[in-house]
C-alpha cells in the first residue's frame, strides 16, 4: 500500500544566473482555459465511462512528453489499473484519490501533487462535484492497461497533500526578489535533462516579473486567476491556463487573487516583483 508521505520532501537548491533583458521571447504561447473546448476521452477505450481529456501542450497520443488536463465526474471510481509510462498530476480543483487499490481514501485538494509510477496498479477517484488535475508524462503515448500487466520500476510513488507543502522566500532563494512571493521545488530529471519542476505561489494584487532563459518553459495555472502582459495586449488566465516560452523571456503579469503556478523548465529563472 502505498503509504501517503505527510512531510514535505522539499530540498530547494539556492541558485542564481545571468538573465538578459527581454521584452518577448523568441517564441512565448498564452493559452487561456476555456471550458467550451470539445474535450476528448483519457482512455477511449471506457467511452462516457472515461474522464475527459484536453492537451494543453504536445500531444498524449505520440511518443513525446505531454502536459494535459483531466475532468473527472462527481463520485468517479476507476477499476485497478497500470500506465505504459510514468506521470505527475497536480489537483486544480476538487478532491482526488490516487493510490493502491486496497487503501484508504485520502483526498488531495487544489494544490496537492501526486507521481504514479509506470506499471504500479492503483485506483483513481473523485469526490467533488467539478474535478480537474493537470498531468504531466515526460514520454507518451498516454495508455491504460489492466492490473495484470503490472511491473516494477525503481520509481515509488507519491502524494503530498496541499497542507505539506514547503515554501522558500526571497530570503531564502535567490530565485526570486521581493515580499509575497515563495517557491517549492518539487521534482527534478534523474535522466540529465535538467528538467524541473516548481510551485511558485504569489500574493494577491502582486505584479512580478518571471525572467526565463529556458528553451522549454512551461507554467500551468492552478489556483488563481493573472492578468498575463504581452507585447500589445493583457491576458486574463484563470485556472487551467497555460502560458510557456523559448528562450530568454520576461513573463509580466499581475495577480487578482492568491495564485499558484505549476512550473515546469530545464533551466533557472527569476521572480521579480515590480
Amino acid at each position: 500500500m502505498l503509504l501517503t508521505l505527510r512531510l514535505s520532501f522539499i530540498s530547494l537548491v539556492i541558485l542564481s544566473s545571468h538573465f538578459v533583458n527581454a521584452d518577448e521571447a523568441q517564441s512565448t504561447f498564452v493559452k487561456p482555459f476555456d471550458n467550451k473546448i470539445e474535450w476528448g476521452y483519457l482512455n477511449p477505450l471506457r467511452g462516457e465511462n472515461s474522464p475527459k481529456a484536453l492537451n494543453l501542450w504536445g500531444d498524449r497520443t505520440t511518443s513525446g512528453a505531454t502536459g494535459m488536463l483531466v475532468k473527472f465526474k462527481p463520485d468517479f471510481s476507476s477499476p485497478p489499473h497500470i500506465h505504459n509510462v510514468a506521470y505527475r498530476a497536480v489537483v486544480i480543483s476538487g478532491s482526488l484519490h490516487n493510490d493502491d487499490p486496497t487503501a484508504q481514501p485520502n483526498w488531495m485538494t487544489t494544490g496537492s501533487f501526486w507521481t504514479q509510477p509506470a506499471g504500479s496498479n492503483h485506483i483513481t477517484a473523485a469526490n467533488s462535484a467539478e474535478n480537474m488535475i493537470y498531468l504531466e508524462i515526460d514520454e507518451g503515448p498516454y495508455l491504460v492497461k489492466p492490473p495484470q500487466q503490472q511491473f516494477a520500476t525503481k520509481e515509488q510513488p507519491l502524494n503530498l497533500h496541499w497542507s505539506n507543502i514547503a515554501w522558500v522566500d526571497s530570503h531564502q532563494s535567490k530565485m526570486l526578489s521581493g515580499s509575497g512571493i515563495a517557491l517549492s521545488k518539487l521534482w527534478q530529471s534523474s535522466s540529465g535533462t535538467a528538467m524541473t519542476g516548481y510551485f511558485l505561489k504569489v500574493a494577491a494584487n502582486t505584479s512580478v516579473n518571471l525572467k526565463s532563459e529556458s528553451s522549454q518553459f512551461k507554467a500551468v495555472v492552478i489556483k488563481g486567476n493573472i492578468e498575463y502582459e504581452g507585447q500589445n495586449t493583457t491576458t486574463s488566465l484563470k485556472a487551467g491556463s497555460l502560458f510557456s516560452s523559448e528562450g530568454v523571456t520576461d513573463h509580466r503579469f499581475t495577480t487578482q487573487s492568491e495564485t499558484v503556478l505549476y512550473i515546469r523548465t530545464n533551466d533557472v529563472f527569476k521572480v521579480i516583483k515590480v
